[in-house]
């Protein structure tokens, strides 16, 4: 009996058998390693019987080795895993973000090799993600201290560097001395004030926005907003306020648009506050809109300061921390890639001075 084999609307039958190199290798009266010196030792083989190669290889449909077997065979993937503790678009959208990815990306193009960006969304699917990863090394973005993800990425065995923190687990950490910092840019941003405030990044994986009196910083799991609370305590405390007393607007997400929308809401009262440290530069642009919203007076009614010294920075006159994630994203993607990182590797940085402080 007569049998047709179905047909897919570009005509090639929907059941077919994919062509092998030993396919390939018949078809052009050649052997198969030959065919595979032809994809991966190009070299090797004479011209004439390379095009002979090629043009059966076409006849057949055949499209070559399949990267993950050339992968297997060389032992290395040839691609920088990036895990990303945010949604996808942060890469693109976030200016932080963004600058500690494009100092990635160079040391990848040096190196001749991929990057592969692997997206957390909290849940049980990430540790997956990270662990089926087809990578040669880890690059961890900031994260939490439970952060089930660090767990996965150590289980790899791959060389892996953390940006920031947490520095646990054994995998070695790339970041500026967050605390120390906090400190000088709270001694700005709260000179001569009565009332001052902090602008924050969220304290656990919950992204919980909400507004805690002088919260104590050993309650936020991220090291990043723990370190910056204690530097900012530390800066209060030193121009003797009380911390206790201070109001912290946790922002859930690192956005000018919530930073505004907390400092708006912070402006209305009677006791609103007369300066405020934000994490970032992003929440800091919220507030100084916010402050224009409200006709508050910067610096004279309201002292503002940022953190990264990112392009908005100076036309908006914002006094701020300055720390090139470019370059630390740089130093992660090399220490990552070279296998030789351990313990914590400082960063540098230092005080931007502009019109939004009353120093």
């Amino acid at each position: 009996m007569e049998t047709r084999e179905a047909k897919t609307p570009g005509g090639r039958g929907h059941g077919r058998r994919r062509p092998t190199m030993t396919d390939v290798a018949r078809a052009a009266g050649v052997s198969a390693m030959t065919v595979s010196y032809v994809y991966s030792r190009p070299e090797r083989v004479a011209d004439a019987t390379a095009a002979k190669v090629r043009r059966a290889a076409r006849g057949l449909g055949y499209p070559g080795p399949h990267p993950g077997a050339r992968s297997l065979r060389r032992g290395r993937a040839g691609s920088l895993g990036v895990v990303l503790g945010e949604p996808l678009t942060y890469a693109f959208d976030n200016p932080q973000a963004a600058r500690f990815l494009a100092g990635v990306a160079g040391v990848c193009a040096t190196e001749q090799i991929g990057l592969t960006l692997v997206p957390i969304t909290g849940a049980a699917a990430d540790v997956a993600r990270v662990a089926e990863a087809a990578v040669d090394a880890f690059v961890v973005w900031t994260t939490a201290d439970d952060d089930p993800v660090l767990d996965a990425v150590a289980a790899t065995g791959l060389p892996a560097v953390v940006h920031a923190g947490p520095g646990q687990r054994g995998l070695p950490v790339v970041g500026i001395d967050d605390r120390a910092a906090a400190r000088a840019i709270g001694a700005e941003a709260f000179a001569g004030a009565r009332r001052p405030a902090v602008l924050s990044f969220p304290l656990d994986r919950a992204r919980r926005g909400a507004t805690i009196q002088g919260p104590d910083p050993a309650a936020a799991t991220f090291p990043v907003t723990r370190r910056r609370l204690e530097g900012l305590r530390d800066a209060v405390v030193a121009t003797g306020g009380e911390w206790g007393r201070v109001p912290v607007l946790v922002c859930s997400r690192n956005s000018a648009a919530e930073g505004e929308a907390a400092v708006d809401e912070l402006l209305r009262r009677p006791d609103a506050p007369d300066a405020i440290a934000a994490m970032s530069d992003e929440l800091a642009l919220g507030a100084l809109r916010a402050a224009a919203h409200r006709g508050a007076s910067v610096p004279e009614g309201l002292a503002v300061t940022g953190w990264d010294d990112t392009e908005a920075a100076a036309p908006a006159g914002l006094t701020t921390v300055a720390q090139s994630l470019h370059d630390q994203g740089a130093r992660c993607a090399r220490l990552a890639l070279t296998g030789e990182a351990i313990d914590v590797h400082e960063a540098g940085w230092r005080i931007v001075r502009r019109a939004s402080t009353r120093g």
